[in-house]
């Protein structure tokens, strides 16, 4: 599972960051990015990726490609 971040959605709210500090930051525009996809076990992930309030953090099969949330 690989995490990325739609930053013309992400409004940084920050939980993503506050439940998984390994994979996301809050960058200088406040914006979350994704530093190491492999950070965090996919648990702790989706947990992150389902704190946010707008749906910002897109989860994909690492080998289909597949959306897997949200």
């Amino acid at each position: 599972m690989i995490p990325r971040v739609d930053r013309d959605v992400c409004v940084g709210i920050g939980n993503c960051e506050a439940i998984c500090p390994e994979v996301f930051k809050l960058d200088d525009e406040n914006k979350a990015v994704v530093v190491d996809p492999r950070g965090a076990d996919e648990e702790t992930i989706r947990k992150a990726a389902e704190s946010c309030p707008v749906e910002a953090i897109i989860l994909e099969d690492e080998k289909t490609g597949e959306i897997l949330y949200p």
